[in-house]
């Protein structure tokens, strides 16, 4: 890997060209990602990549003036101090505003370079052209005048993040919720039934550990399982499918963890009980929480529906254990 500063001016060019080359893909692929659900963030993306082949185009003219035909292969990840790029399915799959963000790193990594070439630059047209290229992509041709002011106003703003808010519910909250709910509920029947019935800590823990085990497998599988999201819109059932199971494991651990204090300490069972008991009370009221934040539920309602039936799953568990 070398530095910038060591590159020929021919290899800066080359790079230059090889780099709007590959970001007018990524923007033409976030355009597509987003076309079906963000018609104006795509338009936007598309005329960016319009925009990085009219820069790619300078530089091929000014290439073959000063160099001819033949293009170094120089590319991005040969040279030091550029960010490495995530994958492009991986941002895409993070949502809107994680595309925007990677849309205005680009831009402001595009600058840079621009500027740190110009810098080294001897050749007054490569110099000049490369501080050209650097205004621009710093200028208000930038992502975030496109934003606010060509294609995406603020109504289109506005029910773009109403529809990515929806979507996040939809793919991340509702199967996350779900699962904690059965991972937080009903798990506490076989855990306080086997802690009440046994007095053994070492057991209680196996028991629950198996139960938020079980149960995460069970829910994630079920999720995964229950639509492909095209026609509900719910999103991707491989990413449901975890978010529900490790929520369902997550909340079921939660109350499993304090059996593992030993039996053998003084009042080692009560103590760990009192703890779990605890921690119930906080996953419940968690769930209430997410509820009424971004399921619309009435706060009172949501912690009367929460809170009441795990308490009546927690009391069978223990009478239960106690019969």
């Amino acid at each position: 890997m070398v530095s910038l500063s060591d590159l020929t001016e021919a290899q800066v060019l080359a790079l230059a060209i090889a780099n709007e080359e590959e970001d007018g893909r990524i923007y033409l692929a976030f355009a597509q990602h987003l076309d079906p659900e963000y018609p104006a963030s795509a338009k936007v993306f598309r005329d960016m990549a319009t925009e990085e082949a009219g820069h790619r185009g300078r530089l091929y003219d000014l290439f073959r003036d000063r160099f001819g035909e033949h293009l170094p292969l120089v590319r991005r990840q040969d040279v030091a101090g550029f960010l490495k790029r995530k994958p492009n399915w991986l941002i895409c799959n993070l949502g809107i505003a994680r595309i925007r963000a990677e849309a205005e790193s680009m831009e402001a990594e595009a600058a840079a370079f621009y500027r740190k070439a110009a810098a080294d630059a001897r050749d007054i047209s490569i110099r000049q052209l490369l501080t050209e290229l650097a205004d621009e992509e710093a200028s208000h041709e930038s992502l975030a005048h496109h934003l606010t002011e060509t294609h995406l106003t603020p109504e289109a703003r506005e029910s773009e993040d109403a529809g990515a808010r929806r979507r996040f519910v939809l793919t991340y909250v509702q199967p996350g919720l779900a699962g904690l709910m059965d991972g937080s509920v009903s798990t506490l029947a076989p855990v306080f039934a086997a802690a009440f019935a046994t007095h053994d800590n070492g057991a209680t823990f196996i028991v629950a550990l198996a139960a938020a085990l079980g149960a995460g497998i069970s829910m994630g599988l079920t999720e995964a399982l229950s639509d492909d999201g095209k026609i509900t819109g719910r999103g991707s059932p491989v990413i449901r499918g975890w978010v529900c199971g490790l929520m369902t494991a997550l909340g079921g651990l939660g109350h499993a963890v304090p059996y593992l204090i030993p039996t053998a300490w003084p009042n080692g069972f009560w103590i760990a009980t009192s703890i779990a008991i605890a921690i119930v009370v906080i996953e419940l009221w968690a769930i209430a929480w997410i509820r009424w934040r971004f399921m619309d539920t009435p706060f009172l309602k949501a912690v009367f529906q929460i809170v009441v039936g795990g308490t009546l799953v927690l009391i069978t568990g223990i009478l239960l254990g106690n019969a």
